[in-house]
């Protein structure tokens, strides 16, 4: 253990070697994001939320290198989307002293926690569906909790002299929701449980097995640690049991074994992929599945590798780009859609946050991807219920590099798909994805100039 006066020698010797400026300063934050019992969840797509199994957070990370700020944040809910997606980068831009399109803020996706979505309810309020996607007022609150405790946090930055690059293959959890037949259609939809043995017997299929981390270090004290996996977090849902499912649980694990350490954990490209290879359904299994993916972490984190960091090391990347509205999507069809008699609450749901991506299109909104570097890593951040194969497809585009991605930013556009997934069938690109193929094209033109 060093003692003060070895700790800022480290430092400085650190900061000579390297002929580094300023040093890269860090912060965390976190609050509790738990909603109210009775608060509709999965934006109203399963039962409202009875009883709280484990308590939901939403936490962030502020580094401060030689520009303007930069903040990461992650929520345990569903999504957040359209306008509600602008309002959380604008007010943790204005706590942080930095600008939006220097945040990105992303979301787990579990299915029994809640969703955010100003533009969809106000589409159902336009066309006078009485179904709330959310508690507005509890919204507003933890939005203003987030922002002053982003705020505070500036107050109390530190600065960083390592960080801590690592990897694992996470073993039993993760795999392909689509598995194609014999004539290139989705034969089988293997969502995030299946009972059908035979089903589950299949292989894998298209995943991203291992699971990432980078660690910021304070001469020998871990300050925090982010880890990256992609795959949809549910075990079991829709029994009204608000929870943050077996990541949740699995970075609660993590936090025993650190608990000085700040614990960030994000959800990348897992739009068809799930734990359904693995997964029956029952409760029992939520802990094995949270057991797997904890152990990945730890054996990332006992790999990592520590590299020098300076302020002049991070650096930031935007690319907007406009999403293709799927064909038939148009507000004028859609809501001949949603305002049939027989439509169910979820399907209200469905169609009133179709078309409030239909508006943003047709308003000719664009959503920014953005890049950050630091030193040797790179993390990418995308909106959506991203396919896996973007995220290969980016990682092929710089194969030496250390990449991460996280994808549900901006949950908008629901399901995004690769090209050939729109003929393939399936619920993913059939059902409830609101953009249309020429959505590779577009991101594949991005994805390039992220990592350029």
């Amino acid at each position: 253990m060093l003692n003060r006066r070895e700790f800022h020698s480290s430092l400085l010797a650190a900061g000579v070697a390297r002929g580094a400026g300023r040093p890269l300063r860090i912060a965390t934050f976190r609050v509790d994001a738990t909603p109210p019992l009775g608060t509709p969840l999965c934006f109203a797509m399963v039962p409202d939320g009875k009883e709280v199994v484990d308590r939901l957070s939403a936490r962030g990370v502020i580094l401060a290198g030689e520009d303007a700020p930069v903040v990461l944040a992650v929520l345990d809910w569903l999504g957040i989307g359209n306008e509600g997606h602008d309002e959380w980068r604008a007010a943790l831009a204005k706590a942080a002293g930095t600008s939006p399109g220097r945040v990105a803020v992303h979301c787990l996706h579990q299915h029994d926690a809640p969703g955010y979505d100003p533009t969809g309810q106000r589409v159902l309020r336009d066309y006078r569906i009485p179904v709330p996607l959310y508690d507005e007022n509890w919204m507003r609150e933890v939005l203003g909790r987030a922002s002053e405790a982003t705020r505070q946090a500036t107050r109390r930055l530190e600065p960083v002299t390592e960080i801590g690059l690592g990897k694992a293959i996470v073993e039993r959890v993760a795999s392909n929701r689509r598995l194609l037949g014999p004539d290139g259609k989705v034969q089988h939809s293997r969502l995030s449980s299946c009972k059908i043995e035979a089903v589950r017997a299949l292989p894998e299929g298209a995943i991203d097995p291992a699971v990432r981390l980078i660690s910021f270090w304070s001469g020998a004290r871990p300050l925090a640690s982010l880890t990256w996996y992609a795959t949809h977090p549910q075990s079991f849902y829709a029994q009204g049991g608000i929870s943050s499912d077996f990541p949740g649980l699995a970075r609660a694990f993590r936090e025993l074994a650190l608990p000085e350490t700040a614990h960030l954990h994000f959800n990348g490209a897992a739009g068809n992929v799930a734990a359904g290879k693995y997964n029956d359904g029952s409760p029992e299994n939520r802990p094995v599945l949270a057991w797997r993916l904890a152990m990945g972490m730890k054996q990332a984190w006992d790999r990592q590798t520590r590299h020098p960091v300076s302020a002049a090391d991070l650096r930031w990347r935007n690319v907007p780009v406009a999403l293709p509205l799927r064909r038939g999507f148009d507000e004028s069809a859609l809501s001949k859609e949603l305002v049939k008699p027989e439509r169910t609450r979820a399907e209200h749901s469905r169609y009133g946050r179709a078309i409030a991506w239909a508006r943003r299109v047709a308003a000719g909104h664009r959503i920014e991807l953005t890049a950050l570097q630091l030193g040797p890593a790179r993390v990418l951040h995308l909106p959506g219920e991203l396919f896996i194969e973007y995220q290969l497809a980016a990682q092929q585009l710089k194969p030496d590099e250390f990449q991460a991605m996280a994808a549900y930013g901006d949950y908008g556009p629901s399901y995004i798909g690769t090209e050939i997934s729109y003929g393939q069938g399936g619920y993913e690109t059939s059902v409830v994805s609101f953009v249309g193929p020429a959505v590779e094209q577009v991101l594949t033109d991005a994805l390039r100039k992220l990592v350029a």
